[in-house]
């Protein structure tokens, strides 16, 4: 008889322990002997996948290990499959990885889409991106309320990030801020979470999707998937919608699975177009052309706000960007910058000489970002160094450009201004269009059962319906 295949699953919390619900955890060929958890995000290894989570095949739960210490499990453990379930990293790092695991004598696994999506009994719109801070967030709120303008109760399950004690976070429902502090969300959580509560949408997240889709089915009439980390869904989706960066472009088929949701695309939303380069809007375009020629293309763009602009002209702007957008997402700049430099800051403060404790950390592990500050707050320890940080840094305004006003987390001494930016279409087809199309189509032409991938052409013409988008040089 073949022996039981032991596997290590390597991850950030997240895609990691979806993989193993979905595919390993009731599977009698495979004994997963540990997690690894990358750098990705801080202080989520040494801690244990739990019994309760686990199932019967894993009475002692399963342990999470520090990747670095890979080879040592791999040796002592007989390893046999190392998967690996992290998100927007470059093709080149995921070969480095593969040719590493490869090196160890094991087999190396990358896990799809058939593999791991479940399917609902409610419609599903999926919203992903090509790589972290394109602009998914927006664009997921912006579907949740064309979506309600059309009369359906929706209802938004958040990609993972379970930073806490597992054991608490297999289902999470997020209706008020209370619930947020009864989770004790991080920084990264609230900045996800708390825009959609102010909307008035519901949120689910937690650990084991399977139970938060049976949740959430109870009380939606559409399910939105709000992806992160450029991961693709966890649901079949009956409308697919990606959004894709003209500031990086090229990264559209440059990261993993960055490629795999513009491949998977219905529609492609290229958003930010008023604040980039047009050569580099049309290179994102004729890139998603040639990757994925069905898909149609929405003109968007974030236009930014600014509470209290006056604050800024003339003088020295610490800025606060998003987090995981400077850090793994890469990005050099974010909308605090563009709006610190309309308003006419006369300097952007580099803030690295009063960096304190873990924000050191962060920028240790990531030294290109610059003169910028990301918002950490995986730990209440990361939001005590933020804080610190901040206030011992000498500037005459902070740009607080973070999804959430971090002013209600931390007390910040300094006066402050905050930067909001939404989701705005150019031109036809609109988000509406595409979405009333593919809604119109399931709701009177068939029930659903299981996949409920929409013909593409059907999204196509919807797009050919609403009319022509902005022409070629109106910009």
């Amino acid at each position: 008889m073949r022996r039981v295949r032991r596997v290590v699953i390597m991850g950030a919390g997240g895609r990691d322990f979806h993989n193993f619900n979905t595919f390993f955890k009731e599977n009698k060929n495979y004994e997963v002997v540990a997690f690894t958890a990358s750098a990705q995000i801080p202080g989520i290894d040494d801690r244990k996948y739990p019994r309760s989570l686990a199932g019967k095949n894993y009475p002692k739960g399963i342990p999470i290990y520090s990747e670095q210490e890979l080879p040592r499990i791999v040796r002592e453990s007989d390893v046999d499959l190392v998967v690996f379930a992290y998100s927007d990293v470059s093709h080149e790092y995921v070969m480095h990885k593969a040719s590493w695991i490869a090196g160890m004598g094991c087999d190396f696994m990358l896990m799809g889409p058939k593999a791991t999506q479940i399917a609902s009994r409610v419609p599903v719109v999926a919203v992903t991106a090509v790589r972290t801070g394109s602009g998914k967030s927006q664009t997921t709120r912006k579907v949740c309320a064309v979506l309600k303008a059309m009369g359906k109760k929706v209802v938004a399950i958040r990609h993972p990030m379970p930073y806490g004690e597992l054991s608490r976070q297999g289902v999470q429902r997020f209706a008020t801020y209370a619930d947020l502090e009864r989770h004790r969300c991080t920084i990264e959580e609230r900045e996800e979470y708390e825009p959609h509560l102010d909307q008035g949408t519901i949120v689910y997240a937690g650990v084991d999707y399977k139970e938060i889709l049976a949740a959430a089915e109870k009380e939606a009439d559409v399910i939105v998937w709000d992806g992160g980390n450029n991961d693709f869904s966890f649901y079949k989706s009956d409308l697919t919608i990606v959004v894709a960066d003209p500031h990086r472009p090229g990264h559209e088929r440059r990261y993993h699975p960055g490629e795999t949701n513009l491949r998977l695309a219905h529609v492609v939303v290229i958003n930010k177009e008023t604040t980039t380069d047009y050569a580099n809007i049309e290179a994102v375009r004729a890139s998603v052309q040639q990757v994925n020629p069905e898909a149609v293309i929405i003109d968007a763009a974030s236009p930014i706000t600014v509470d209290r602009p006056e604050l800024i002209r003339g003088r020295r702007a610490l800025v606060i960007e998003d987090g995981p957008t400077l850090t793994h997402g890469e990005m050099r700049y974010g909308a605090g910058v563009i709006a610190a430099r309309r308003h006419g800051a006369r300097e952007i403060v580099d803030p690295r000489p009063w960096l304190v404790g873990e924000i050191q950390d962060t920028f240790r592990q990531y030294p290109d970002i610059g003169a910028l500050l990301p918002a950490m707050g995986y730990s209440p320890e990361q939001i005590r160094d933020m804080e610190r940080t901040i206030n011992a840094c000498e500037c005459d305004v902070v740009v607080v450009a973070t999804p959430i006003d971090l002013r209600r987390l931390m007390k910040i001494r300094t006066p402050s201004v905050r930067v909001g930016y939404e989701l705005e279409e150019i031109g036809r087809p609109k988000l509406e269009d595409v979405l009333a199309d593919a809604l119109g189509r399931l709701t009177t032409g068939r029930r659903r059962t299981g996949v409920a991938r929409p013909p593409k052409s059907g999204v196509r013409r919807a797009a050919r319906k609403a009319g022509p988008g902005p022409r070629r040089g109106s910009r």
